[in-house]
C-alpha cells in the first residue's frame, strides 16, 4: 500500500500539471497619441506558451512583448494563455487619440521619422498626402545627400535606380504652386519641396514629389542678418532663438515652400546625411523610404 505522504504528493502533482492556465497581463501606454506603443507585464498562471494579439494585423508569441502603433484608433489586445489542451483568453482596449495636427510616419531603412504637415502650406500638403494614399514613395531613395546641408529623395526614377543612374529630374508630371511663408523657415529637420532654378522657374514652383529634409548646421546672427538684407525679410526673434538653438540653413530661406517639420527622428537625420557618399552626393548604400503612412 502506498503510504498516505505519498498519495498526498501525487494528488498535488496532478493537480498542479492538470490546472487551467488563466490568462493575466497588465497594459502599459507609453503616450496617448499615436504613434505610440505599449509595453506588457504578462501575470499570467500555469501557462506553457502565449499567442498576442495586438487589433492591428500584428501578432506575438512572446510571454512579455513591447508593440508599437503607428495609427491613431481602438486597439483591443488579446493574450490566449495556453497549457497542453487547455487556453485561457483575457482581452483588454488601448486607445490611441489622433494628433490635432497633420502628421506623417516615414520609415526608412535607417529609422522612422515623424513629420508635421504645415496647414499654412494646403498645396503642398494636400499633393504629399495623395501620393502617399498611392504609396509614391514606397522603394524610393535618398538619392542626395550632403552633411550639414540636407538629404533629398521623392524622384521615382530612383526605384531600383543603378548606381550610375543620374537623379532628381523625376516626377509626377506636374509642379506646385509656391507656398512661401515667411514664418516657415529652415531650421533643423525642416521639409521642404525641392524646384528648379531660378533661371527656367522664376514663379519658384515646387517638384510634384521631390522634397528634402534640413540637416543644417549652427546659425550664426551674421548669417541671419546677411539673410536678411538679401531678401527684405526681418526674422522675428522666436526664430532666430529657435535657429540658434537648433541650427538649419537659413540661407535657403524664402526662395522654397516649406511645408513640415520634423517632430521625431532627429538622429535618423543624422544618419541619412552624414552616411558615406558617391559621386553626385548619392549615398554609397541605398537608403531607401519603405513606406509613408499618414498618422490619422
Amino acid at each position: 500500500m502506498l503510504r498516505l505522504e505519498s498519495l498526498l504528493l501525487i494528488c498535488v502533482l496532478c493537480a498542479s500539471s492538470c490546472a487551467k492556465p488563466i490568462a493575466d497581463f497588465v497594459l502599459t501606454q507609453e503616450d496617448e497619441i499615436a504613434p505610440s506603443g505599449i509595453s506588457i507585464e504578462n501575470t499570467s498562471k500555469n501557462a506553457e506558451s502565449y499567442e498576442w494579439d495586438f487589433g492591428d494585423g500584428s501578432t506575438s508569441d512572446e510571454a512579455n512583448p513591447n508593440h508599437n502603433y503607428e495609427l491613431s484608433g481602438r486597439y483591443t489586445v488579446t493574450l490566449k494563455a495556453k497549457s497542453k489542451n487547455k487556453t485561457s483568453t483575457t482581452k483588454q482596449e488601448v486607445v490611441f487619440d489622433a494628433p490635432q495636427d497633420c502628421r506623417i510616419l516615414m520609415k526608412t531603412s535607417k529609422g522612422d521619422i515623424v513629420i508635421k504637415l504645415y496647414d499654412e502650406t494646403p498645396k503642398h500638403r494636400d499633393n504629399m498626402l495623395s501620393l502617399i494614399k498611392k504609396d509614391y514613395y514606397d522603394d524610393l531613395i535618398f538619392h542626395r545627400v550632403i552633411k550639414g546641408f540636407m538629404a533629398q529623395g521623392g524622384d521615382p526614377n530612383s526605384k531600383n535606380a543603378a548606381q550610375n543612374a543620374n537623379l532628381g529630374s523625376g516626377g509626377p508630371g506636374y509642379t506646385i504652386p509656391a507656398e512661401i511663408n515667411k514664418e516657415l523657415v529652415h531650421f533643423k529637420g525642416a521639409l521642404a519641396a525641392a524646384r528648379q532654378g531660378d533661371q527656367v522657374n522664376p514663379e519658384k514652383k515646387s517638384s510634384g514629389s521631390q522634397f528634402y529634409i534640413v540637416h543644417g548646421g549652427p546659425v550664426s546672427e551674421q548669417s541671419l542678418n546677411k539673410q536678411e538684407q538679401q531678401t527684405g525679410v526681418i526674422y522675428s526673434d522666436e526664430i532666430r532663438e529657435k535657429y540658434y538653438e537648433v541650427g538649419g540653413t537659413p540661407f535657403l530661406d524664402f526662395n522654397y515652400t516649406v511645408f513640415g517639420q520634423v517632430l521625431e527622428g532627429f538622429e535618423i537625420i543624422d544618419a541619412i546625411a552624414t552616411s558615406k557618399t558617391l559621386a553626385r552626393d548619392r549615398p554609397e548604400e541605398d537608403i531607401k523610404i519603405l513606406d509613408v503612412v499618414l498618422i490619422k
